[in-house]
């Protein structure tokens, strides 16, 4: 039996890179919000989101790694956090959660890698799909600088990238926000 393909990135994290201050002032989470962790990995955003949602609200932690979903799970276990699920799923195949669930999806490097296996109409169809009316779409990712850390300049995406991919889904651009050293947020929503 075949191995499954560990998706790009599986197993490396950006969230000691960034300024989570920042990072999560731009966020603006409160508490009992439902998100969606698409490209969870091992959970970093994961857990901290968990907390900053409170036991009221839910996190759901996508991603096609099982490894990475595994740690989630004991993470999750040891810091008692029972509003963390997990989701088995290639996002560029489906998102396996109802429509208009979601008041805030984070996409947290990950949208060059799902773009490098194929166009992103699939996943941003998906996110539509399952934010609410007036949902978030968070985008956190590299600078378009030269690295390391991070993917080669080719793949990165900068602001304008972001904004000209979301436009024709009906995402309007909320704010841009520098969260660090390598990393902005970009915040889009729909139409409440």
């Amino acid at each position: 039996m075949d191995e499954p393909r560990k998706p790009h990135g599986a197993g490396r994290s950006t969230f000691d890179l960034i300024d989570a201050d920042r990072f999560f002032e731009a966020l603006n989470v409160r508490p009992s919000t439902v998100i969606l962790d698409l490209g969870a990995g091992m959970g970093n955003y994961t857990v901290r989101l968990a907390e900053a949602t409170g036991p009221g609200g839910r996190v759901f932690a996508l991603d096609a790694w099982e490894e990475g979903l595994a740690r989630v799970r004991e993470r999750a276990s040891l810091g008692h956090l029972g509003n963390i699920e997990t989701l088995l799923a290639d996002a560029n195949e489906g998102i396996p959660l109802e429509d208009g669930t979601i008041d805030i999806c984070l996409v947290a490097t990950v949208l060059h890698d799902l773009l490098r296996d194929a166009t992103g109409e699939t996943v941003l169809r998906e996110m539509l799909r399952v934010l609410k009316p007036g949902g978030r779409l968070a985008i956190l990712e590299f600078k378009k600088i030269e690295g390391p850390p991070g993917p080669p300049l080719k793949v990165r995406l900068s602001e304008k990238d972001v904004e000209d991919l979301l436009r024709p889904f009906g995402f309007h651009s909320d704010s841009v926000s520098d969260v660090g050293e390598y990393h902005y947020l970009f915040i889009a929503s729909l139409p409440g």
